[in-house]
């Protein structure tokens, strides 16, 4: 057997499973595209995890989880002849001809910068009407502002160099400060923002993932954190009785 065709049948495989469970199971009976929404979300969250921990055994789960779901909104969709999965299949595969005009068409020698250019103007062909309309509205907001700087960079609006995203940091983190002296706390709020937003636009001028980089960061603290609570518990200390000062030794030693 070839491994294509082991594939295929993999999968429908996994669609006769779901054509067993929508007719048998009384909790996939009663699903719905609302009520699998946020599962799905938390099923994507879930592989990012994995793929963050480099976790091979539980991205291959993850994946599955995420296929099930493909074929379950599919299968819904099909009960009331909206489209199947063939149409899924069908609509991403010359979604992805269109957009490769180097690969499916005569645009040839281009490079990957070239490529992410091209690909956001023919998604205007499509009927897009701005750049931006790709970015989901529900992104959370520090992937949603990585998309957004990431999508008008490929058309050209961008820095030119490192010293001047490096000096709207500062800039930004000087109007902060004047805010902050003012005291207009709709104003603080509103140049933290601003401020978090150059920060991550920093980041990615840099080639970073800096969603990657935070939470390697969040990561970093919670075992330093951990390690700090151990030493206090050791040396019979707890927050109800510990200077601050005692605490960022602690702190200090878990660093290390």
């Amino acid at each position: 057997m070839s491994n294509k065709k082991k594939q295929l049948d993999s999968i429908s495989r996994l669609m006769d499973i779901m054509d067993d469970l929508r007719e048998k199971c009384p909790w996939d009976r009663r699903q719905t595209f609302d009520t699998l929404k946020s599962l799905t979300i938390e099923e994507t969250f879930e592989l990012a995890d994995a793929i963050s921990e480099k976790n091979i055994d539980e991205i291959k789960n993850e994946l599955g989880d995420l296929l099930l779901h493909i074929i379950f909104y599919s299968k819904i969709a099909s009960e009331t002849k909206l489209f199947d999965i063939s149409d899924v299949a069908e609509s991403i595969s010359k979604k992805l001809i269109f957009r490769h005009p180097h690969v499916y068409g005569d645009l040839k020698g281009i490079d990957e910068k070239q490529v992410k250019n091209n690909w956001e103007k023919l998604k205007l062909k499509e009927g897009k009407k701005s750049i931006l309309e790709g970015v989901p509205k529900a992104l959370p907001s520090f992937i949603k502002s990585m998309r957004i700087q990431e999508k008008v960079s490929n058309v050209g609006f961008d820095w030119v160099n490192r010293n001047d995203v490096k000096n709207k940091i500062l800039e930004e983190l000087q109007e902060l400060e004047e805010e902050l002296d003012s005291g207009n706390s709709k104003n603080i709020e509103s140049e933290i923002g601003d401020l978090i937003f150059s920060v991550i636009n920093y980041g990615r001028f840099l080639g970073i993932n800096v969603d990657n980089a935070l939470e390697k960061t969040n990561k970093k603290f919670i075992n330093r954190f951990l390690c700090m609570e151990n030493q206090m518990k050791n040396n019979n200390k707890n927050f109800s009785n510990i200077s601050i000062e005692e605490m960022n030794t602690f702190w200090i030693n878990s660093k290390k």
